[in-house]
């Protein structure tokens, strides 16, 4: 969703740069957090940062776009239903891999990563690689984000109400003041600060990527006051490592395969591959920080460790469909991809 632009880095370099710099926040938080009364004011600014991203998400969405992009409407809802029920469901299904595999926190957090909205940018930069559907692509990781912020709290309200998390009503009620209302609210301001966002996209880009490293600093420095490394194991991460990288096989190979059972040409299974199989950090650190609390550094360790994964192993499988013979009568033209959502999701 955020706006983040790749750091500088070779290009056989394997590790995306962004990430590098969320890692870097990791040991931040976990070598010097935030303790005392520096705490709780680094909680309000986190606060504050978390519903500012919101606003400007709203801001830069156009919703003549989104409207435009209903016409497909097969390709949007196999992707919400890869997203919102494939997804899900094979999380629940990873709860048979506790304790033996994952821990109940690891597990919590692995459910989580399974219940949070697709990517917008990555989406559609691997789908133009691999000349698919891009005008679809944009308007399925948009349509994603967007239902997202209200179904991925309520989808987190009904299968983690057992869990760490604690969810509640409250827990719901914070997620709509500092989410969803402030992303209405830039959406209906968007006629009047849209211009605004736009011409200093670059600057407020600083600022997306700002506000992901704080919230994870902060998520972090108060994982250190509830002793989460002494939680995990290597082994333990080993084993979550590679139960994300079969649950990524696995939905690689259903949205591909699948649509093609469902009937769609090959550039829009391209689309919905990409936008079907991945899951947005930009959207899932900050509801993580709103819905688990103290909590959230054990809830999203998982999704940041998916989230390298799944660039690494779609870079690959975009280049190879690049590959491939498209007849002239289905090539889609390609489109300049606008930037509703910047990098972060690369």
């Amino acid at each position: 969703m955020a706006r983040m632009s790749r750091l500088k880095l070779p290009s056989w370099f394997p590790v995306d740069g962004y990430v590098l710099a969320l890692l870097g926040a990791v040991c931040l938080g976990t070598l010097l957090p935030a303790t005392g009364p520096a705490s709780e004011v680094l909680g309000h600014v986190s606060t504050a940062a978390i519903a500012i991203l919101f606003f400007l998400y709203g801001a830069r969405l156009s919703t003549a776009e989104m409207l435009q992009g209903l016409a497909h409407w097969r390709l949007h809802v196999t992707v919400l239903a890869a997203t919102f029920v494939l997804f899900p469901l094979l999380g629940l299904a990873g709860r048979f891999l506790v304790p033996h595999v994952l821990t109940p926190e690891l597990y919590q957090g692995f459910l989580f990563l399974c219940l949070v909205p697709s990517t917008i940018q990555s989406s559609i930069t691997f789908t133009s690689i691999a000349r698919g559907n891009v005008p679809a692509a944009i308007c399925a990781g948009s349509f994603s984000s967007i239902v997202g912020i209200l179904v991925t709290p309520l989808l987190a309200a009904l299968l983690l109400s057992g869990g760490a998390a604690g969810f509640s009503a409250d827990s719901l009620l914070r997620i709509g003041l500092q989410l969803l209302a402030p992303f209405l609210a830039g959406q209906l301001l968007r006629r009047w600060v849209g211009g605004f966002v736009v011409r200093h996209k670059k600057v407020l880009g600083y600022f997306d990527r700002s506000s992901i490293l704080l919230v994870v600093y902060a998520a972090f420095s108060l994982g250190m006051a509830q002793g989460i490394w002494n939680r995990i194991s290597p082994l333990r991460l080993a084993a979550l490592l590679g139960v994300e990288a079969v649950l990524l096989a696995v939905m690689l190979a259903l949205t591909w395969y699948g649509s093609k059972k469902l009937g769609f040409g090959r550039a829009d299974r391209v689309a919905i591959q990409f936008a079907g199989s991945k899951k947005s950090l930009a959207a899932g650190l900050p509801m993580a920080s709103v819905l688990f609390g103290a909590h959230a550094s054990l809830a999203v360790l998982p999704l940041m460790l998916f989230h390298q994964m799944q660039l690494m192993v779609c870079a690959v499988i975009a280049r190879r469909r690049s590959e491939d013979p498209v007849p002239a009568s289905t090539r889609v033209p390609p489109v300049a991809a606008p930037a509703p959502a910047g990098k972060i999701d690369k």
